[in-house]
């Protein structure tokens, strides 16, 4: 990816990792050579925007719906590749961890060899540059999931995998621990009649009964021996916690209740939630909403996971109780964090010019618009 050598962005609000700065950012060679109060002449008048460093985005399920968006109708894979990609990048993130699914649930529409030809277009496409955002995978391996050890084998060895999450969807626990819930859900999202659901429950759980347990412990060894994090899914409970750090865990994804946020966030894991549960004020399940963690100081990292654009609302969203670096850090430097990135995450001096230029208009029902997005000095979007 070819960079300017040398440019200027002024007149702008510069989001740091504990303040604002009115002024200007230069950036030499792709990374950030200088900031500094004032503006300059020349350069990239930013007119007053905001602009934050790209975002890190460790959980997206979105190329899927490019992939896949009409039952039983696959789009060519470069073409949704493309597509999910430049969604992504006008977004603002700079960054993607792209989930695929890892051990299949009887009523997936989409298979392993669907999972391998994504990874295999996210690989090839990266190493042409071809692609605006700067993509990795995240295995979302399905624990209760007969197959989900084979499935791992042949994806886990794959060069851009660098997280891996331990879920399990069953009902009557984690994510739906209320069965009416799950009912809606996957009636809902299925058209099951009640005597096909009863029956599909059935066998969820005696899967998860049967496979869940080893399954999650033959993963965590594989992750570990091949220096791939690990993620908790949905865990629930006091117990679901300390299995967890038993097994090495970096990341909690979702906490479904307060509990297991707080006892996660106390034995040293990252919290992980939901920007569409803070844009929309509140979990689809039915647990534990993001804002409440936000009201304990339990939260360190959002994901847009179904929409890409929330990120960079949930910011904004944010901003207005915690503040506007203490948000973005949760877009930005956490995520980095947590994946291993030194060198992104915060517009400080050296690290790579990753940057977001986001007009944020007043008012509550406003919605910030991205003007622009670079990547290593180079505009993406």
């Amino acid at each position: 990816m070819t960079t300017q050598t040398e440019q200027v962005f002024t007149n702008a609000l510069i989001v740091l990792p504990d303040e604002v700065v009115e002024g200007s950012l230069l950036v030499r060679e792709g990374r950030i050579a200088d900031i500094s109060a004032g503006k300059v002449r020349g350069g990239v008048d930013c007119e007053g925007d905001h602009l934050l460093p790209g975002l890190v985005e460790l959980h997206t399920d979105n190329l899927e719906g490019h992939y896949l968006p009409r039952p039983k109708v696959r789009w060519n894979i470069h073409a949704a590749l493309q597509a999910h990609d430049a969604e992504v990048a006008a977004s603002g993130i700079t960054t993607v961890f792209d989930a695929l699914r890892v051990g299949m649930d009887e009523d997936a529409q989409l298979g392993g060899a669907d999972m391998q030809l994504m990874a295999d277009a996210i690989g090839a496409a990266s190493e042409r540059g071809d692609l605006r955002a700067e993509h990795f995978l995240h295995l979302r391996c399905e624990v209760s999931a007969e197959d989900v050890l084979p499935s791992f084998e042949r994806l886990g060895s794959h060069p851009l995998v660098r997280l891996a999450s331990l879920m399990d969807h069953a009902p009557g626990q984690r994510q739906f621990v209320d069965l009416e819930t799950y009912r809606i859900y996957y009636q809902g999202k299925t058209g099951m009649s009640d005597p096909v659901f009863e029956a599909f429950c059935a066998r969820r759980i005696k899967d998860s009964q049967t496979y869940s347990e080893r399954h999650r412990r033959a993963i965590a060894e594989m992750c570990h021996k091949a220096g791939i994090a690990i993620a908790s899914h949905d865990d629930a409970t006091a117990a679901h916690v300390e299995e967890s750090r038993a097994l090495g865990v970096a990341l909690a994804e979702f906490p479904t209740t307060l509990e297991a946020a707080r006892l996660s966030h106390e034995s040293g894991l990252a919290v992980l939630m939901g920007a569409p549960n803070v844009v929309r004020g509140g979990s689809h399940s039915g647990n534990i909403s993001a804002a409440a963690l936000v009201e304990r100081g339990l939260l360190d990292v959002l994901s847009s996971d179904y929409v890409p654009f929330s990120l960079v609302q949930a910011v904004f969203v944010l901003a207005e109780t915690i503040g506007l670096c203490a948000a973005v850090r949760m877009v930005s430097a956490n995520p980095a964090r947590v994946a291993g990135f030194a060198d992104r995450g915060a517009l400080l001096t050296g690290l790579r010019a990753d940057l977001v230029r986001v007009h944020a208009p007043e008012g509550k029902i406003a919605t910030p618009v991205v003007r622009g997005v670079w990547r290593g000095g180079r505009r993406v979007a």
